[in-house]
């Protein structure tokens, strides 16, 4: 597979009006003329960064300038997909040097810094594709939502899923009240919240840094700390550890409670949220945790609040919950609604199903998650799943991380004032102190 070329760049500026200042006007300067190409760089180029890179280059009309990642050991497969373009260790330096010769980028890095690539490059007048959960904290989730309508730009978060037919289906099954109203909540996964490294701790010291990897842009917003060793953090580990990953809610909670949020229509903050887990310290999530949300209602709840209820680690609702028929039975991980009329079950990545006889759900065909944020950035039309949705699921999420600080606790949110009312101590965990050099100001 390999990028197509692109008519000349200069030409196309000389005949779009739009194109005065890439900062003033990204949305649309490629709407203004459809034959035109998306100039698109690709910020974390191996694991979920190559396909997020090498799906999104499939498109027809893009064309891949720059590739980006701290460790340049990990960019060998990505350019074949286009052997000319540059590639960088620092996103800010391929930035500044590229200019408006980028119109699009992906960010595929660990999470920790999600929000301050994307922040800069949105910033800087680029439309955005950004994997989950879009941040690793409440406030920088925020700040997403609010520097995106800013900009104008077109974004998508990277929970792909959204997209695909299973996930499609059960939106239009509940929005069509095939189960009535839904009264209650359950989504769940297999996965721990650490246990990737198998440690608990850090390590008592460090390794030599390999010469390919930029370990301070790695570290980038999180306190330094010395190398471990490529079991430890990088390149995969990290979603073990609180300054970087998120745990299992992070990892999952963007991909299964999605379907959750479209369904329901959730456009509202959680009203409050409380963590049962078998522990932690402060440096890696619990192994298995039960997080619960109470959730403002909408058109297709059952009454004016929704409890909606998380568990990882091996936990899961009961089949008293589920109340499944004969021959049916409880995925490894996804999500039961509970309605007035019966249940539907949605396993993670497979068709829905209710406990209803005689009922069955026509399918809903698939759209291409890649394609479609593509097709917005060359429109300026933006799809489903952008940052003001997926920053309003990301803060759920990353708000359920803030009550596993407090187990056995119910913290009250009030999500116009990005406060904890009840619990003052909790409110510095909606947030991160910043290295020097790594600040993000508020938007």
């Amino acid at each position: 597979m390999t990028c197509n070329s692109v008519a000349s760049r200069r030409a196309f500026l000389k005949t779009s009006v739009a194109a005065a200042s890439a900062f003033a006007a990204p949305a649309i300067v490629r709407g203004q003329n459809l034959n035109s190409q998306l100039q698109f760089a690709g910020i974390g180029t191996d694991g979920k960064g190559f396909s997020d890179i090498k799906l999104i280059a499939s498109h027809d009309k893009v064309k891949c300038v720059a590739f980006c990642d701290v460790d340049l050991s990990r960019t060998a497969k990505i350019k074949p997909l286009a052997p000319e373009a540059p590639v960088y260790q620092d996103y800010k330096k391929m930035l500044d040097e590229l200019g408006d010769k980028i119109d699009a980028v992906s960010v595929s890095t660990p999470d920790h810094t999600h929000a301050i690539i994307s922040l800069d490059a949105m910033q800087r007048g680029k439309h955005v594709y950004c994997q989950k959960p879009l941040t690793r904290t409440v406030w920088e989730a925020r700040q997403m939502r609010l520097q995106a309508k800013k900009s104008g730009v077109i974004t998508r978060m990277g929970n792909q899923i959204h997209s695909h037919s299973a996930y499609r289906t059960a939106v239009k099954a509940i929005q069509d009240g095939i189960i009535g109203k839904v009264t209650a909540v359950h989504s769940w996964v297999g996965t721990t919240g650490h246990g990737r490294s198998g440690l608990l701790d850090k390590p008592a010291k460090g390794e030599a840094i390999p010469k390919s990897l930029d370990w301070n842009l790695w570290i980038s917003v999180a306190p330094m700390r010395p190398y471990g060793g490529n079991r430890v953090y990088h390149p995969f580990t990290w979603r073990d550890w609180q300054d970087f990953g998120s745990g299992a809610i992070g990892d999952f909670g963007c991909h299964l409670l999605d379907p959750v949020y479209s369904a329901l229509n959730i456009t509202g903050d959680p009203l409050s949220v409380r963590s049962e887990h078998t522990g932690m310290n402060d440096e890696v999530w619990p192994a298995q945790e039960t997080i619960k949300y109470i959730i403002p209602g909408t058109q297709y709840t059952a009454s004016r609040s929704l409890p909606i209820t998380w568990y990882d680690g091996g936990r899961r609702p009961s089949n008293g919950i589920a109340k499944l028929l004969p021959g049916q039975s409880l995925p490894g991980g996804g999500s039961i609604f509970v309605g007035q009329n019966g249940n539907m079950i949605l396993p993670h990545y497979s068709q829905p199903f209710v406990n209803i006889e005689g009922v069955k759900i026509e399918p809903v065909e698939s759209l291409d998650h890649y394609h479609g944020w593509v097709d917005g950035c060359l429109s300026g039309k933006q799809p489903s799943d952008g940052f003001e949705y997926g920053g309003h699921l990301t803060e759920a999420v990353q708000l359920g991380n803030v009550a596993a600080h407090f187990p056995g606790e119910t913290l009250e949110f009030d999500g116009i004032a990005l406060k904890i009312t009840n619990n003052s101590d909790a409110n510095k965990y909606l947030t991160r102190d910043y290295r020097t050099g790594f600040e993000i100001a508020s938007i």
